[in-house]
């Protein structure tokens, strides 16, 4: 399924954090919108958030600070902090 297949306009930034999503937890038809939140997810518990959190930052070459998550609670939010964080 690509983007198009979602039927919403989503961001660049998004539709790679969904990859690594959709990779570590091996479902390939998790869709992840903006106001999606890890427990929207099934498999998207404590141990796996780590994990995502480590794929993301390996999918996009950076590190988090520690309070660069602080309060993230949807997939939108965490799209807009790796921007931010690339932005610097």
């Amino acid at each position: 399924m690509n983007s198009s297949d979602r039927g919403v306009s989503r961001s660049p930034t998004l539709e790679r954090i969904e990859r690594v999503v959709c990779g570590l937890l091996g479902d390939d038809d998790i869709v992840l919108k903006p106001d999606t939140r890890p427990s929207d997810v099934p498999g998207w518990d404590s141990l796996a958030n780590i994990n995502i959190v480590f794929g993301v930052e390996e999918e996009f070459g950076l590190r988090f600070g520690d309070d660069d998550l602080a309060n993230t609670k949807t997939v939108g939010e965490l799209a807009d902090r790796v921007d931010r964080v690339l932005a610097r």
